[in-house]
């Protein structure tokens, strides 16, 4: 028995197939034979740790020799018949794909395998294992859906699928034989469409985690979540959810927990909210809810949360709120509330946040609210308030004070020891606090972020400063400040945002700057700092940007700049540099505006005198030629000395009269090309009228369409030049632009194509003229630009030949996508504006610079893995000259993307004004917004209105409600920068290239990095 025991183990297989004809053949022997069976759960694992990667070799304990598996680890089994019933191998670093065996466990009741490496999908032979009450499987990486088979599991009453990467819906019978479910998440996974409405049948649910998934629809509310009368946590947050969330909710006795964030409801809150007496989370925030706050919420006597922030709440701020003293967090920002907030605040004594930001409030801040003796986070920005700041405030242990944007006046509290070691985050920007800064702030000794920035302190910066010794962030732009710049700011290298701008600060960048080896971002720019760069600031390993400009800096900028690496952006304009620019890094690449008002500085694109920064003018001895070879001195004659002179003086005029020569051959030169020009165009005007007047072979040749490729021979597609314009047909038409209109068509091969048959009024008709335009733009070869292939031309047709995108326009997936068409996600979103500014710095950069003139999502084409491509560039080469430089007429049509100067013809057309665009189209993207949408009694601009929501502190509503999910730090960035883009004054619009190292620093997150700029 032992061998033939030892055999059958050498086979996995054989031993699955014999044990399967042994148990279906001997049914009558299973009560009989407990070894058997015993052996039955042993194969099982066996044949489930074969398809397991065990990396930690923690499953070695597992032996096929075994009679049983009750011994081995991680295993329990039932003593009364020693069969298993609980199986527990989470977080044990597993990997692989769950195979067959686990099914032979049939009196297992305890499978979890949560915190693992699992991959592939979920087995369905699970759902064979009729015992089974509790399931886990999170935190793996199964994929696929969910097997319609688990609703066969009846006995199932604990069941996670949560944090994997599961797709399609839900199966609509997933619930319907699931009486006993107590506790179901399938959160963070990719699941869409509606809840099933057999949810319904789950009477005895107690926990329904939903969240972070892409479910849509109006959930059924009043005959179906509302009737799980048992249910104590529900969330169904972060999805994409709509409708309106009807009463019915005080049916729900037991709730506890009501998780509803980050949806797209609307409507008012349920009116009977507040009849739920056991609710002790309740969270509606980032949704579209409207109204006043519902009056029976102050009825939720055990309530500890409330978060009803970025809704559409109006009215005053609830004066009730005190009645509500088992708060311990509040947060109604970004919402419409107004009045002033009630001295019964101060009731709430187990307070620990109060988050209040973009609202309407006015009023001074209540001093009761220093008896909130919890109180760890306060945030009121953006709002009205006014008067001091209370005193008491600054006497609790508070860890995150925000009180920026608002009207407070009055000086900067002094603090206490409680607040000295808890405060981390302070940023009282944006008032008109006067005074000095209190020398205390050096005791602040937990301090990472202080923000005094725009305010009329009228104060030096205090030595203090330098004992923070974990202060990460220190923006005291705008704020009055005057005298030097402490020498030892650095002095705990802890600093990683430096922001002193548009001050009177004075003398010289200190050498000490070089200990500030963290720094990030260095901006020192509107002061009236002197004297040179030091070279400390060349150690400032990980600087990524700079900006030094409108200063009294003087001297050669250091060479050893060149050697930092992670610089992105360089601004030294309106100084008093001289010399060379450092030779490598960012500085060969660096825009014109970043240099300009340096007349002693030595760059291209400047223009004025180059000055290099020595002492003395080099001399060189005169008697070095008649010195003897010994060293002995030989004056030279005085007629030698005269005839050396006579030959500088000779030597002198011939350079000149070489150099007047040279520009008088050159404009000879420029003259005879434009008259071989003029003249093959009169020639190319005869034959053409030669051809109208004549029926002769040679003349029919000449109107003969001429395709040519870039990349192959053209001799290939012979017949499709012979049938060009019969391929232009309207079924094949896929859009149409400024230009022309756009084909889908086939060079034969399989290879497809676009063509834009370009409208032929105000082309150049010269063959000549437009092959030199077209070439010049076949060179240009980026991958975020659309590559020009080829063109075919005859005298009354033209044609452009170029890469196909197989997923249309930019504009077609923001604004034309159908109701089942998910949006674009945010990293594509990200994605497409990064690659949209890198190919537009790309031809900006080329010389000459192509300029668009026509940047919007139209002209955004995406391909096959949504990468972006710039398309229609430098088309404005081939209108004639007149329309080319005043293009106004041709780009009109491009409402909102427009920049304001290309309608005003005395201003000179540029770069500029696709960067405006560019602005508008980040603003688009992040918004899902048109540029204008017209009501019906008035035009609402985009740029105006993101201009305002953000003055108003409401950044968060310019976000997509589409939108389930984005990167806040990332979003608010990018609507800055779109609104920098679109400013009216072409000259403060950044270049593309800045652009692009912006987005970079953008996507490596850097606090308040864009608010530099």
């Amino acid at each position: 028995m032992g061998y033939l025991r030892l055999r059958v183990f050498s086979s996995l297989s054989w031993l699955i197939f014999l044990s399967t004809i042994f148990m279906a053949s001997i049914p009558s022997c299973i009560s009989s034979a407990p070894s058997l069976l015993l052996n039955d759960d042993v194969l099982g694992l066996i044949v489930f740790k074969s398809g397991l990667v065990d990396p930690a070799s923690v499953l070695t304990s597992w032996s096929e020799d075994d009679e049983s598996p009750c011994s081995w680890k991680y295993v329990k089994c039932d003593p009364r018949n020693g069969r298993v019933t609980q199986l527990s191998l989470d977080g044990l670093g597993l990997y692989g794909k769950i195979g067959r065996g686990l099914e032979k466990l049939q009196h297992l009741k305890d499978l979890s395998l949560s915190r693992n490496n699992f991959s592939g999908s979920i087995s369905p032979d699970l759902s064979r294992v009729q015992s089974l009450r509790r399931l886990n499987l999170s935190y793996n990486s199964f994929s696929g859906t969910i097997p319609d088979e688990f609703t066969n599991l009846t006995s199932i009453r604990f069941l996670d699928f949560s944090e994997n990467s599961l797709s399609g819906p839900i199966p609509e019978r997933f619930f319907a034989g699931s009486v006993s479910l107590k506790f179901v998440s399938l959160s963070g996974n990719l699941l869409e469409g509606p809840i099933p409405s057999t949810l319904a049948h789950c009477v005895s649910l107690g926990t329904l985690n939903l969240s972070n998934n892409h479910l849509s629809g109006n959930p059924d509310f009043s005959n179906g979540i509302w009737s799980l009368r048992k249910i104590r946590v529900l969330d169904l947050s972060k999805n994409g959810f709509t409708g309106h969330v009807p009463a019915g909710v005080a049916l729900v006795h037991y709730l506890k927990e009501l998780h509803l964030e980050r949806n797209q409801f609307e409507g008012p809150l349920p009116a009977d909210i507040g009849l739920c007496p056991h609710l002790v989370h309740l969270d509606l925030s980032h949704n579209m809810f409207s109204g006043v706050v519902a009056g029976s919420v102050q009825m939720l006597n055990s309530l500890s949360f409330l978060s009803l922030a970025s809704n559409r709440l109006t009215g005053d701020f609830p004066t009730w709120i005190g009645t509500m003293s088992t708060l311990q967090l509040l947060d109604v920002s970004n919402n419409e509330l107004a009045g002033n907030l009630p001295d019964s605040l101060g009731d709430l004594r187990l307070l620990n946040s109060l988050i209040l930001s973009g609202n309407r409030l006015t009023g001074e801040v209540p001093e009761a609210v220093k008896y909130c003796t919890g109180l760890s986070e306060i945030k009121l920005k953006g709002n009205n308030f006014n008067g001091s700041i209370p005193a008491g405030l600054f006497d609790l242990g508070l860890r995150d004070i925000d009180l920026s944007a608002n009207g407070f006046t009055g000086s900067i509290p002094a603090g206490s020891s409680q607040l000295f070691d808890s405060l981390t985050h302070l940023d009282l920007s944006e008032n008109g606090l006067s005074g000095t800064i209190p020398p205390e702030l050096g005791l602040y000794l937990s301090l990472r972020y202080l923000n005094l920035s725009w305010n009329n302190l009228h104060s030096r910066l205090p030595p203090e400063l330098g004992l923070f010794r974990n202060l990460s962030v220190l923006d005291l732009r705008n704020s009055g400040l005057y005298g030097s710049i402490p020498e030892d700011l650095c002095e705990y290298n802890s600093l990683s945002v430096l922001q002193l701008d548009g001050n009177s600060l004075s003398g010289p960048i200190p050498e000490g700057i070089g200990n500030c080896s963290s720094l990030s971002l260095l901006t020192l720019s509107h002061n009236n700092l002197s004297d040179s760069i030091p070279e400390a600031v060349s150690w400032l390993k990980k600087l990524k940007i700079l900006k030094l400009e409108f200063n009294n800096l003087s001297g050669e900028i250091p060479q050893e700049l060149a050697n930092l690496n992670d610089l992105l952006a360089v601004n030294v304009s309106h100084n008093r540099f001289v010399g060379q620019l450092p030779r490598g890094g960012i500085f060969p690449s660096l825009d014109k505006s970043a240099l300009q008002g340096n007349l002693g500085l030595c760059s291209p694109l400047l223009v004025g005198p180059c000055k290099m920064n020595v002492p003395k003018p080099l001399v060189l001895d005169p008697n070095a030629y008649y010195k003897g070879r010994n060293g002995d001195e030989a004056a030279p004659p005085a007629s030698d000395s005269r005839k050396n002179r006579h030959r500088l003086f000779l030597s002198v005029s011939a350079i000149i009269a070489i150099s007047a020569a040279t520009i008088i051959l050159i404009g000879i030169l420029v003259v005879s090309v434009l008259n071989i020009s003029t003249r093959k165009r009169l020639g190319f005007i005869e034959t053409a009228m030669e051809s109208m007047c004549s029926s002769s072979p040679r003349s029919a040749k000449a109107l003969t369409g001429r395709l040519v490729l870039f990349s192959t021979t053209e001799s290939r597609y012979e017949d499709w030049t012979d049938h060009a314009e019969s391929l232009l047909t309207k079924a094949s038409e896929i859009g149409r632009g400024v230009f022309g209109t756009v084909y889908k068509a086939s060079l034969g091969e399989g290879r497809t194509v676009a063509i834009k048959k370009l409208t032929t009024s105000n082309i150049i008709q010269y063959q000549d003229d437009f092959d030199r335009e077209v070439r010049i733009l076949g060179k240009t070869k980026h991958p975020n630009v659309m590559t020009l292939q080829g063109y075919y031309w005859t005298p009354q047709l033209q044609l452009l030949i170029s890469d196909f995108a197989p997923n249309g326009s930019l504009y077609s997936k923001l604004h034309e996508r159908g109701p089942s068409t998910p949006p674009l996600p945010w990293p594509t979103r990200f994605n497409i504006i990064m690659g949209t500014a890198k190919g537009l710095a790309y031809l900006h950069q080329c010389r000459p610079p192509i300029v668009h003139y026509s940047i919007k999502p139209s002209n955004i084409l995406l391909d096959e893995n949504f990468n972006p491509k710039v398309s229609d560039y430098g088309l404005a080469g081939l209108l004639p000259s007149v329309d080319r430089h005043v293009p106004t007429s041709r780009f009109q049509t491009a409402v909102g993307y427009v920049a304001p100067e290309i309608a005003c013809q005395s201003l000179r057309i540029n770069e500029k004004c696709d960067v405006y665009g560019f602005g508008v189209m980040i603003l688009e993207l992040v918004t899902g917004r048109r540029p204008v949408q017209y009501g019906e009694d008035d035009v609402e601009v985009l740029t105006d209105q993101v201009r305002v929501l953000l003055e108003q502190g409401n950044t968060l509503d310019c976000i997509d409600p589409s939108l389930s999910d984005y990167q806040e730090d990332e979003a608010v960035p990018l609507l800055k920068l779109g609104l920098v883009c679109t400013s009216q004054i072409p000259s403060s619009r950044p270049s593309m290239t800045e652009v692009t190292q912006i987005l970079q620093v953008i996507k490596t997150p850097l606090q308040h990095t864009l608010e530099a700029y």
